[in-house]
């Protein structure tokens, strides 16, 4: 999988950008704040419908086409697949409402054809190293949950679509919720918002498990080379509420962390739904006085093991940072095997922060996909030999010209 063809207009500090990139790795390179992490950020959007760097859209869109009354963004990439190529197009624009209230309008094309943004799955795969990725490991653990429903929703529609519903019924339902506890009312309101989220609910929280064991499957190895044999990475799936353990079912088989990626024999996806639903009605008086749901994936977490050390608590930043680049690594791997096709992989200023050993792990691995673009203010930390085989760009002011 390789993008061909890039077209950014108004999209953060590029007023105009169309750009052939060439068949071998990328290397852009220029001074902060010139367009280097833009480009890797546009390409992650295409992908996701998501910035990775903020959960505002609007403010994606250039500046001076804000100041101009230019309110629009165009972001197009032509992606080249094993079997196929696309054409994937996203549209941003502000428009005034009959309230003059100044709202975003989102439009997402594949081949020229409206899309909804969870239709995006399986267009474009991409891995994304950021510096700031380290906070997977000791950050907040929404972090990591964003993290978990990324990668899901990049090969599963069915995930992406379960995960909306979910995010959708929770702020309907904590709105009830605080408005229950505020007005009254009768609490039978709150039922078919119940089933609904414990349906898509049952589905993000297997969907996270399967994942997260598939990655520790992948990420024990990669950290054991990363650590010359001397440390083993698991990832550990931790549910607010577990369904796959619900009280009262009859089961036998208990769901350990070497068996973490279903549901026990016998244990239907009904059942898991019921449990979950009985949960939520044995808490319902509790969030009605809190004003929030209190049990579901949205209140789920993920740890990074070595032995029995906890590397988000007791991680040094070196563990953790190599934690983070086995990770990386692991979803690569992952990926390659769900869709067939590598992902692009897009390393932002990542080499900086690694030792020459852990940088020379990584650079190995772009021989790994089809196409990798990377990010940096100094070409000289590369090794003569990767820039003789790279495409060197220069990135400056939202221009970018071959190196040289």
């Amino acid at each position: 999988m390789r993008i061909r063809n890039l077209s950014l207009e108004n999209f953060r500090n590029y007023a105009r950008l169309e750009i052939e990139w060439p068949d071998r790795p990328v290397l852009l390179v220029g001074g902060n704040a010139q367009g280097k992490t833009t480009v890797l950020e546009a390409i992650y959007y295409l992908a996701t419908g998501r910035s990775p760097l903020t959960a505002v859209d609007r403010q994606l869109i250039h500046w001076a086409a804000l100041r101009e009354g230019l309110a629009y963004a165009h972001l197009r990439a032509e992606v080249v697949q094993r079997q196929r190529v696309l054409e994937i197009a996203i549209a941003l624009s502000l428009a005034s409402n009959a309230n003059g209230n100044v709202r975003l309008q989102k439009s997402v094309r594949v081949d020229r054809r409206p899309r909804r943004q969870r239709e995006l799955a399986g267009c474009l795969n991409v891995v994304l190293f950021l510096p700031q990725d380290i906070d997977l490991v000791a950050g907040p653990p929404a972090g990591r949950r964003d993290y978990l429903d990324a990668t899901l929703s990049q090969v599963d529609a069915a995930y992406a679509a379960a995960l909306e519903t979910y995010t959708e019924t929770l702020r309907q339902r904590n709105a009830l919720l605080r408005h229950l506890a505020e007005e009254g009312g009768d609490p039978a309101q709150l039922d078919p918002l119940d089933e609904q989220l414990a349906h898509s609910g049952v589905v993000v929280a297997q969907g996270r498990r399967r994942l997260v064991a598939e990655l520790s499957r992948q990420v024990g190895p990669v950290h054991a080379e990363l650590t010359g044999g001397q440390e083993w990475l698991r990832l550990e799936y931790q549910p607010n509420f577990d369904p796959a353990r619900p009280p009262g079912l009859n089961y036998q088989m208990p769901l350990t962390l070497e068996m973490p990626d279903g549901p026990p024999a016998g244990v239907s996806a009904e059942d898991l739904e019921r449990a979950f639903l009985q949960q939520l009605r044995r808490r319902r008086q509790e969030e009605i006085e809190r004003g929030m749901t209190l049990t579901g994936p949205h209140r789920d977490e993920l740890r990074f093991i070595v032995g029995d050390v906890d590397l988000g608590i007791f991680g040094s930043r070196g563990q953790q940072r190599t934690a983070v680049l086995a990770l990386k690594m692991a979803q690569l791997a992952w990926m390659k095997e769900k869709v067939g096709d590598a992902p692009v992989l897009l390393l932002d200023e990542v080499l900086a922060e690694l030792d020459s050993r852990r940088r020379a792990f990584l650079l190995s691995q772009v021989d790994r996909v089809e196409q990798a673009i990377l990010t940096a203010t100094d070409p000289e930390m590369f090794s003569p030999a990767f820039r003789e085989r790279a495409a060197l760009f220069w990135v400056e002011g939202g221009i970018i010209r071959p190196y040289g």
